[in-house]
């Protein structure tokens, strides 16, 4: 096998492991083909091309987490991971653990580490990667590898968001909750949301946002009853589909660009969360994006004739 069709082989693996890491489709695709080049351009057959990969995509996107944590403090409004409509890697032995790692909740949380932390923590706890290659990795010996995975364990233990386990349960809360919403029945979204139920919009000062995070069952059926039943209104469509694992819809425009996603969190028969990706720099990547600030003003006009 060649080096082209070893890196092919390893590519989804690879865009799995960088995404994690970033939080970034756009990034990680470039760090990526930055692992590629390094790769051809490399004279000294690894050992283990898998482990070598993985290494050289690990350094790349430690590198470039460190500059983005600055633009990150910087951010307007809550910062959410950009949107990911399907995992290309797939492993059947760690498919829980994948799920899980690739929801927007645990991305926001491995937020909190550093980036040390959080490489060790994606490669050896989401991937299953043995400490000594963990340690090439990220430069360190394995006994510091270790310590790191503990403290980055802790910090993601304090703050895990649990998950509906049965995705049969979750996809058909799901369909009700966007009945619901095509519909602006304020009884019946009231119903499916958690008492504490929270929704937060990133629109990176780029788009229409939230001003603040909604709280609260009642807030947040209200808010979704009188906004997005006048979607259809102005030619905007709702394509239910899976948003980084977990229930979620994409948004288009009438001329089917993307106008923004939601992603859903569910727990024991409710939602617990709703994230709305809004800012274009974050969904280009889905396909030409939507004028945000033209649709809402259509759907303002909208609201104004229906008074």
């Amino acid at each position: 096998m060649g080096k082209v069709e070893e890196f092919q082989e390893l590519r989804p693996l690879l865009f799995s492991i960088s995404y994690r890491l970033l939080g970034s489709v756009s990034e990680a695709e470039d760090a990526v083909q930055e692992t590629w080049l390094r790769f051809d351009r490399s004279t000294t057959p690894a050992a283990s091309v898998r482990a070598f990969l993985s290494a050289t995509v690990t350094r790349i996107s430690i590198d470039v987490l460190r500059s983005a944590r600055v633009r990150r403090e910087q951010y307007v409004g809550p910062w959410f991971p950009e949107p990911l409509l399907s995992d290309p890697y797939q492993d059947p032995a760690r498919s829980a653990e994948l799920a899980d790692s690739v929801s927007m909740a645990a991305l926001i949380l491995l937020e909190r580490l550093s980036p040390l932390e959080r490489s060790v923590f994606v490669l050896r706890e989401v991937f299953g990667f043995g400490f000594g290659d963990v340690a090439s990795a990220v430069g360190r010996s394995e006994a510091a590898c270790r310590q790191l995975l503990v403290r980055a364990r802790r910090h993601m233990e304090a703050g895990r968001t649990r998950f509906e386990a049965d995705r049969r349960k979750r996809q058909e809360l799901a369909e009700r909750f966007f009945d619901a919403l095509r519909e602006g029945e304020v009884a019946g979204l009231r119903e499916l949301l958690a008492a504490d139920v929270q929704m937060a919009g990133d629109g990176g000062g780029r788009a229409p946002q939230l001003a603040r995070a909604v709280v609260g069952a009642e807030n947040v059926a209200r808010l979704l009853a009188s906004v997005f039943p006048l979607l259809p209104r102005v030619d905007v469509k709702c394509e239910p589909q899976e948003v980084n694992g977990q229930p979620g819809a994409v948004f288009r425009d009438r001329d089917g660009r993307v106008l923004h996603v939601l992603a859903l969190d569910v727990l024991d028969g409710r939602i617990r969360t709703i994230r709305s990706v809004i800012n274009p720099d974050k969904l280009g990547h889905l396909g030409p994006v939507a004028d945000a600030w033209a649709v809402d003003g259509e759907v303002r006009r909208a609201r104004r004739q229906s008074e």
